[in-house]
């Protein structure tokens, strides 16, 4: 039987010593989606592609737009980081093939629980644990909804001696916060260094990393490259770190490898990275204005026309992807694209 990794960390840490928030939840995660479904109803959480067929649809429609305006390249290649079930994929390409864009399917997925889902859906993907094994002939339409969320943060902690790394301790059996022995003032930009003691500056390198390779690719063969997630689109201080189980909030050190750890995108510092390697940024805007400007309105009401007995349930389910105090304006839309490639709608 699998040793829970609660005990795990526990025996690590008081063997060896704290470790970073980082590690924590790159372990963590990667033991909850290893052996798990945990999207809709009898899951831990409701994603956008679960919510409704027009999420997946419009951004079908996008990436067909777009392919469409650039030249119809061929061969051309759908990629999907963290493809979920394969829910918003179905009917992204659907939608798209309607226009006449039909790609090579790709999915970056590690979870074994998961491809087999996927594989129900998409018989004829290919998938790979990383980009690196990616194709290289030609355009790249890459996907990523709720990916970066739950890529490893690290924290630093303003403490009385100056910037500490955060980490994870043990006190009394308990998994706890503690702040590092390491000073680390180098580490923070020196217009937050003098910020109040307590104060917690939050990083991701992995998901920067992810943003410099996918650049790297729209940069050398073209395409581009939608990241949905829900974060802040301006720097901001503070642990945005948070466990989901069944549906609700739960303790982030309670139970890891349990509970779906994520922490929130600061879109602010990817366009930047993007940009390096000289890619077009296209812009970051709220969830709920890029659906509507790609017409979800219409949509909603075309299916409602349709399907009457379920238009109530279309509606809401519109509300709910758009809503300001729903996921319409914490869930951020950021647009890259190849140098020659052209503007996107809705940005």
């Amino acid at each position: 039987m699998t040793t829970p990794l609660l005990e795990t960390f526990r025996r690590l840490i008081t063997n060896t010593g704290p470790i970073s928030i980082a590690h924590y939840m790159a372990e963590s995660n990667a033991r909850y989606y290893a052996s798990r479904d945990p999207f809709g109803v009898a899951g831990d959480f409701i994603t956008a592609p679960e919510i409704s067929q027009m999420f997946g649809e419009l951004i079908g429609l996008w990436l067909a737009d777009m392919w469409i305006r650039a030249g119809r390249t061929e061969p051309v290649h759908y990629v999907e980081l963290g493809p979920g079930r394969g829910t918003l994929a179905r009917d992204a390409l659907g939608a798209a093939k309607r226009y006449g864009l039909a790609p090579r399917v790709h999915f970056v997925e590690t979870s074994v629980a998961l491809k087999s889902l996927q594989l129900e859906l998409h018989p004829t993907a290919q998938w790979h644990d990383d980009l690196s094994t990616l194709p290289t002939d030609g355009p790249v339409l890459i996907v990523a909804n709720e990916f970066l969320d739950a890529l490893p943060v690290r924290q630093l902690v303003r403490t009385t001696e100056g910037w500490r790394e955060r980490m994870v301790g043990v006190e009394q059996d308990r998994l706890v916060p503690v702040a590092g022995t390491q000073p680390l003032d180098s580490a923070v930009p020196p217009a937050l260094r003098d910020a109040g003691e307590g104060m917690i500056l939050e990083t991701s390198p992995a998901s920067a990393a992810i943003l410099y390779e996918v650049a790297g690719r729209l940069a050398s063969q073209g395409g581009a490259a939608l990241f949905i997630d829900y974060g802040h689109a301006e720097p901001r201080f503070g642990s945005s770190l948070q466990a989901v189980r069944d549906h609700a909030k739960v303790d982030v050190f309670a139970s890891p490898g349990e509970a779906d750890l994520t922490a929130h995108v600061d879109f602010s510092v990817l366009a930047p990275i993007a940009q390096s390697r000289g890619v077009r940024w296209l812009g970051t805007v709220e969830q709920g204005r890029w659906l509507r400007a790609l017409g979800i309105e219409a949509r909603a009401d075309a299916l409602a026309a349709f399907a009457p007995s379920h238009a109530a349930a279309i509606h809401t389910a519109r509300d709910r992807l758009t809503g300001e105090g729903q996921m319409g304006a914490l869930f951020k839309v950021m647009g890259i694209a190849g140098p020659n490639w052209p503007d996107g709608a809705g940005f």
